[in-house]
């Protein structure tokens, strides 16, 4: 049995047909960052539970690259868009995802590796909520010059960048973001699961 609560941000917001776990509503991904430090111990947990996401053949092809020191965080700003930045640069972690398209040990090409990143991603997530974190991943970044300020190879794609740390006040935010400051809903699930075949459409 969880040892989590759905909270009453969530509740007013999110809603489910059928009882699941709560960590799993209760992740969303605030904007508001307090500036604080997370510990070395707490951040390998992250990437412990990313480790075992579920993964093709096993190729686990994600890859992570930290941010936690100033002069890192700074590289990483060169390359976010300024609207994330707005936001992001009081998150004390900054990581970029990166997935490895091509099977070393075949040289073909991995047709999933985007799908099993995002997959330790989501591991990652919910790990970090389980230990009381915020997490906000994005997708608003130049890819080539991320590329060039890190030295990733060609074999590499970047995809994300989330960033990571402990919740701040709100009112830090600016007005766009304030009011954008709370748990999303989603589609129900008529609209994305389908029996025996993709629907027609209209």
């Amino acid at each position: 049995m969880s040892t989590h609560e759905v909270t009453p941000e969530v509740q007013a917001i999110r809603s489910v047909s059928k009882d699941i776990e709560p960590l799993i509503l209760n992740r969303w991904s605030p904007r508001a960052f307090a500036e604080r430090a997370v510990s070395d111990e707490l951040l390998t947990s992250l990437f412990e539970a990313a480790r075992y996401a579920p993964s093709a053949s096993n190729v686990q092809p994600w890859r992570f690259i930290v941010a936690k020191r100033e002069e890192d965080r700074l590289t990483f700003h060169s390359f976010i868009h300024e609207k994330n930045r707005q936001w992001c640069e009081r998150a004390p972690v900054l990581v970029l995802v990166a997935g490895q398209r091509m099977n070393a040990a075949s040289g073909k090409l991995n047709r999933t590796y985007a799908f099993d990143t995002g997959a330790a991603w989501a591991y990652l997530a919910l790990e970090a909520t389980r230990q009381g974190l915020i997490t906000h991943a994005m997708a608003g970044f130049m890819q080539d010059k991320a590329r060039e300020a890190l030295g990733i190879p060609d074999n590499y794609e970047p995809l994300i960048v989330i960033a990571i740390g402990y919740r701040g006040d709100v009112a830090m935010l600016d007005p766009e973001f304030q009011e954008r400051e709370k748990p999303s809903a989603r589609y129900p699930l008529i609209d994305t699961v389908f029996e025996g075949r993709f629907p027609i459409q209209e």
